[in-house]
């Protein structure tokens, strides 16, 4: 059975170095991936999975924020990436949000974002390095606590924006050790879970491995759903 495939969103400046980390996780989870972006592919119907990485700040306008607080912006590619997630969502496409691509699941499911994080929690806090150096104590109640344990776990959290108010039908199921929200999920299914650290970077720790392997999972259930359907609606046909 061919691996099930993945679509992978990125950023049009990063994405060249950004994807195949993300693709060697999806390997080694059993799965594939292919890059989407602007002015790429991007046709839900063909994929059985979804992850919307990371990158740019986005737009305020989106989430009735103020405009121009945001440091880079690509209009483009939020437009592509809230309605891939908006399409997923509401397909029951597994997604997994990479940083930007948490955000981006929390403002498609109509929440909003901290524009200026580390004003709110301090700039002695941010960290600027792809080590792991965040604690992050995960909840025990959470979907995040079946695929990663309950122990804290060190991460790489890099962003200087992050999820506010929560979008609806999402909990919250990871915080650093200064309260800021580092993961959030989907409370039902689809699979969709949301993290604001950089797991593609950390493919040596098991735990990390495990949040693709879950999408994978996730994802090759989809698949065989949709194909029993389709096949169904072909023997009435």
């Amino acid at each position: 059975m061919p691996r099930p495939l993945i679509a992978v969103t990125t950023s049009q400046r990063t994405g060249w170095r950004v994807f195949p980390f993300i693709n060697l996780n999806l390997w080694l989870s059993g799965g594939r991936g292919t890059r989407w972006g602007v002015g790429r592919i991007s046709d839900l119907e063909h994929v059985d999975g979804l992850i919307i990485g990371g990158g740019d700040d986005i737009g305020p306008e989106l989430y009735g924020g103020t405009l121009g607080v945001s440091a880079r912006i690509d209009s483009r590619r939020d437009a592509l990436e809230r309605r891939l997630a908006e399409a997923a969502l509401e397909q029951n496409i597994p997604v997994l949000g990479i940083c930007r691509g948490a955000q981006m699941l929390n403002v498609a499911l109509g929440g909003t974002l901290d524009q200026s994080a580390w004003d709110t929690y301090g700039p002695d806090r941010k960290i600027t390095t792809v080590l792991p150096k965040r604690e992050v104590c995960i909840e025990t109640d959470s979907h995040l606590s079946l695929i990663s344990g309950t122990a804290p776990m060190l991460v790489n959290a890099l962003h200087s924006q992050a999820v506010d108010r929560l979008g609806s039908g999402l909990r919250v199921s990871a915080r650093d050790t200064h309260g800021m929200v580092q993961a959030i999920e989907r409370i039902r299914d689809p699979f969709a879970l949301g993290v604001q650290w950089h797991p593609e970077y950390l493919f040596y720790a098991h735990r990390q491995r495990a949040l693709f392997r879950a999408l994978v999972t996730s994802a090759t259930a989809y698949r065989t759903n949709r194909n029993q359907t389709n096949a169904m609606r072909d023997q009435m046909a």
